[in-house]
């Protein structure tokens, strides 16, 4: 592995041009078939195996025409203070809309007059328009939205309050210039690490590149592989986060040849060697722990990791073939300004110990202490874990500056949250001898359960086919609205028994239910697919059984605290405010799931990149403690650089107005940091001191048969100092003697 990359790092160093060219290409290429592409007509959401996805289907099966999976709006309105939308000057603009809707666009399915409706409050004050439409909301013409947005206008024109409820409006989340912020944090953190401007820029350039192409991809493909927005959002978080980390490493460790003395082209070669193994496998434990989604087997969540996966593997490919090309470009601009002058002047400044060896000599002689007081204090932090309460977010998640999130007030305000997420109840009477009857008793059954109110069922041409709508009392994301559907379910066991007509509980609201008890179902199985393959994945690279054991423990340690500050932030709003949570709830019930793919992926980065370090001191000779102390010395500044670049950019999707990209960036962000800057800083050295050298131990059968992919260039090494590297050889117009002028040039 290390030879093979010190190899191409030569190579792409000598055709630094032709590389250089290459990337340009790709970029201009996936650039033009992103603007090229139709624009994506769906973005299905389908949960398969659950009964909610199979009462959907059987909807669509049953009730053709019915568009059970078009678009829905809700405009609701509000009558001025001391009136009531029953008054006639009301009444007849309400009336007035409706007609205006049902004429404003042939996308339109049905529009229900509240007055026939029976969607007028007790009270008189609120009255709300059901729009539904043939097709789902990313398919709807800019013509269909206007007209319902119009519609609202009109009203609020007359007095009364107007807002409009549901997915049709449905806009794409941005994130805002907190984004921008965190990657102008991660160029001063790159520029103080460097000190050096040419060297902050590449790994900025390169993630940027490598990120442009994977979303320009994922754009040009969205319409064939129905892709989501959050998709491109995930790709672009991650892309640009593990981009400039792995180009920050090799960028380093091609420094630290420099110093050394080395030629330009031969410390290229070895920044890719020995640097470049440590991001291959680094980059696969994120693809694994990407593409390993698709165990939970939902479509969505498969298609968001292969789309994440696909960036991180661009980026593991440019930080090993673009960064070395135009690390030849930079020259010796790429070494800080005192750097460059001790080398003019062949002189070595005093080597002083840093704050990474200073830190590794503390927890040398501490190690227990440190130990104990990174677990606990983590552990601490993991307690409101242990109150997780998980959903998906409806309406009542959205700012409150919203039309939606006001439209959701108002229905709760008037009629009881429950109108915000009505359930539907679908009885399938084919195996039944008598579908009316069995229909009716659902209904009275389910009235017996306690809801607010249970519609007549409404049958297909066949009559073999019944839907019926439930509102419930509390809101959609309620533990109470969730044992209601877990109720009407059991109720329809014993019915199926008496009577051979199934019931099927589905509905946005039970579609959400079903989908946060398969993720729960799929995490442990998840856990150790990715956890298991990672494992084996470490152990081939450290060639050890404690170090990767001690990383997946550590990893699993930082996940949980940081769920426990997602719980106490979003969950229970402490500092909430701080961080523009409005509305506390449920967490989002692909957090978990998710948390364990991306974070640990992300995690092994650090694992990889500080601990093959101490693993090459080893080897080379030096005892365990100071090969703590070595690995510390040459990693922690860069392992520190990146941990900081990464949370900036995971932290500037905290300003998206989307709960759940707000959600996603907070949790990342936390996690890197408890992973960092505790567990890999802390308790890893504590726990390697304390293991001494057992720590690298490793049973012969086990030697003898695991492959040696010579990560810390042990071989490569040997091969070097038996065969001095030629560092002018080559061919090609760019390389040999052209690549020598151009050394002496600079």
């Amino acid at each position: 592995m290390a030879t093979f990359l010190y190899k191409l790092g030569r190579l792409t160093f000598r055709r630094r041009r032709y590389v250089a060219l290459i990337w340009v290409a790709l970029l201009a290429l996936a650039g033009f078939g992103a603007a090229s592409a139709s624009t994506a007509t769906s973005s299905s959401f389908s949960i398969p195996g659950t009964e909610a996805q199979r009462a959907f289907d059987l909807l669509e099966q049953r009730f053709p025409g019915s568009s059970a999976d078009g678009a829905t709006a809700r405009v609701v309105f509000k009558a001025p203070e001391g009136e009531k939308v029953t008054d006639s000057a009301n009444k007849s603009e309400i009336t007035g809309i409706v007609k205006e809707l049902q004429s404003g666009s042939d996308q339109i399915a049905s529009v229900a007059d509240p007055f026939k409706a029976k969607a007028v409050s007790q009270d008189g004050s609120t009255a709300y328009i059901s729009v539904s439409y043939k097709v789902n909301s990313m398919e709807l013409t800019d013509t269909t939205t206007d007209s319902l947005k119009d519609a609202g206008t009109d009203a609020q024109n007359s007095g009364m309050k107007v807002e409009i409820g549901g997915d049709a409006l449905q806009v794409m989340p941005h994130t805002g210039a907190a984004e921008i912020i965190g990657v102008a944090i991660a160029a001063v953190v790159l520029v103080i690490t460097f000190g050096s401007l040419i060297a902050a820029g590449l790994p900025l350039l390169t993630a940027l590149i490598g990120v442009g192409i994977g979303v320009s991809l994922i754009a040009a493909l969205a319409n064939v592989l129905d892709l989501g927005s959050t998709t491109s959002t995930l790709a672009m978080m991650i892309g640009l986060a593990v981009g400039i980390d792995y180009a920050l490493f090799i960028v380093s460790r091609y420094r630290a040849e420099l110093a050394e003395g080395r030629e330009r082209e031969e410390a290229a070669g070895r920044a890719v060697g020995t640097a470049g193994s440590a991001v291959v496998f680094a980059g696969l434990t994120v693809v694994i722990a990407l593409v390993g989604l698709a165990v939970v087997n939902i479509p969505m969540l498969t298609k968001m990791g292969f789309a994440a996966a696909g960036t991180v593997a661009i980026a593991v490919v440019i930080a090993l073939t673009l960064v070395p090309a135009l690390l030849g470009f930079a020259g010796k601009r790429v070494m800080g300004r005192k750097a460059r002058k001790a080398a003019e002047a062949e002189t070595r400044p005093e080597a002083k110990p840093n704050m990474g060896t200073r830190w590794a000599r503390f927890v040398l002689r501490r190690p227990v202490w440190v130990l104990l007081v990174g677990v606990l204090g983590l552990g601490v932090i993991a307690v409101p874990a242990a109150s997780l309460e998980m959903g998906l977010p409806d309406d009542g998640a959205q700012p409150k500056s919203t039309t939606q999130r006001q439209a959701y007030d108002m229905l709760s305000d008037g009629f009881g949250p429950g109108f915000n997420g009505p359930l539907m109840v679908v009885v399938d009477g084919k195996g039944s001898s008598d579908p009316k009857a069995a229909a009716a008793r659902v209904a009275e059954e389910i009235e017996g359960i306690g809801v607010v109110a249970v519609t007549p069922a409404t049958f297909n041409k066949a009559g073999d086919t019944a839907m019926i709508t439930v509102i419930p009392k509390d809101r959609p994301s309620s533990h109470a609205t969730e044992e209601v559907v877990h109720d009407i379910r059991d109720v329809g066991k014993d019915i199926e028994a008496d009577t051979g007509a199934e019931v099927l509980v589905t509905g946005a609201t039970a579609m959400n239910i079903d989908f946060s008890q398969k993720m729960n179902d799929a995490l442990l199985p998840y856990l150790a697919l990715v956890v298991g393959l990672a494992f084996l994945l470490l152990m081939l690279v450290f060639r050890s059984i404690l170090v990767p054991l001690k990383a997946a423990l550590g990893f699993l340690l930082s996940v949980v605290a940081a769920l426990g500050a997602v719980v106490a932030v979003f969950q229970w709003g402490w500092l909430g405010s701080l961080f523009g949570v409005e509305q506390t709830g449920p967490i989002m019930s692909m957090m978990p799931i998710f948390m364990v793919g991306v974070v640990f992926g992300l995690a092994m980065d650090y694992e990889v990149f500080l601990v093959t370090r101490m693993r090459e001191a080893y080897v080379h000779g030096e005892s365990p403690g100071q090969a703590i102390v070595t690995g510390f010395k040459h990693g922690a500044r860069v392992v520190t650089a990146a941990a900081v670049i990464m949370m900036a950019v995971f932290a500037g999707f905290i300003g998206s107005s989307e709960q759940m990209i707000k959600m996603i960036g907070f949790s990342l962000a936390i996690a890197v940091l408890f992973d960092a800057f505790v567990v890999r800083m802390a308790i890893v050295p504590a726990v390697l001191a304390l293991l001494g050298k057992r720590a690298w131990w490793l049973p012969r059968w086990l030697d003898r048969a695991l492959p040696n992919v010579d990560v810390e260039g042990e071989k490569l090494q040997k091969q070097l100092t038996d065969e001095p590297a030629d560092s002018g050889s080559g061919s090609g117009s760019e390389g040999g003697d052209g690549g020598e002028r151009e050394l002496v040039r600079v």
